[in-house]
């Protein structure tokens, strides 16, 4: 009977083990079958997510570059047009000045006269006051040129000033300073349309001395010193006491 007993708990020992035994690897295989595919399944839906977004920076970036290429077009024609409406204020200053001067024999215009060489000295004027946000505005642009060289970005920057602030005091020094930046560039004849539009349209203007002496030295760099010469001999008539009066004398004995 102690046999049988003993024969009995030994089997139900080797049953319980078994059973312990089998299911948990059942259970760890499914278990590890069920981890790979939920890994699977996340790892394909995170590549998904990044070609999403690839695609979105992809599509974002063209968007930008088309938008940079229609504002340098606009720019672009924003520049031409103030060049040629400048070259045409030039053209009608240049067939004012080419008319037949007042009759010698007018007795007024004998009395006008009667100074010589006086009479064609220019007097200048106040122009507009600049409110506090342009002063702030045309600062940034003369940091660009003196402390960044940054001349392309500032030329930009002029042109939207001057179209932004016409017949300003400021606005005639960023006619000036667009020549003084092609000047350094060089592109010499925007240089010299800029100084042109300073000295003639606003020749009672404080820079139009500076800008007169500039043109006739961007003149000279451009070849041209017969016309170099003539520009720098009327700095002294016109502005006597002007710091580009003694500038163009100086230059003058270089020629």
């Amino acid at each position: 009977m102690r046999r049988f007993l003993m024969a009995a708990v030994a089997l139900s020992l080797s049953g319980s083990a078994l059973a312990q035994s089998s299911v948990p690897a059942y259970q760890n295989a499914d278990s590890a079958a069920r981890s790979q595919s939920g890994d699977s399944q996340a790892s394909s839906e995170l590549y998904f997510m990044i070609q999403q977004l690839r695609r979105q920076v992809q599509e974002l970036q063209g968007d930008l570059e088309e938008q940079r290429h229609k504002l340098d077009q606009l720019s672009r024609q924003s520049r031409q047009r103030y060049i040629d409406l400048d070259q045409r204020v030039l053209d009608l200053s240049r067939k004012q000045s080419a008319q037949p001067a007042e009759s010698p024999g007018d007795a007024s215009g004998a009395a006008d006269q009667g100074g010589g060489d006086t009479g064609q000295v220019q007097k200048t004027r106040e122009y507009r006051a600049p409110t506090k946000e342009e002063q702030a505005e045309y600062d940034e642009i003369q940091a660009l040129i003196r402390d960044k060289k940054a001349y392309d970005q500032a030329i930009d920057r002029l042109y939207s000033f001057i179209s932004e602030h016409p017949e300003g005091d400021l606005t005639v020094n960023a006619y000036y300073w667009l020549g003084e930046v092609y000047l350094a560039k060089p592109q010499l004849p925007q240089a010299k349309q800029a100084f042109t539009i300073v000295a003639t349209r606003f020749a009672d203007h404080r820079k139009a001395p500076d800008a007169l002496y500039k043109l006739g030295v961007t003149e000279a760099r451009m070849g041209d010193n017969a016309e170099a010469r003539s520009t720098l001999q009327s700095v002294p008539k016109k502005y006597p006491d002007s710091n580009a009066a003694k500038l163009a004398r100086d230059y003058l004995t270089k020629l």
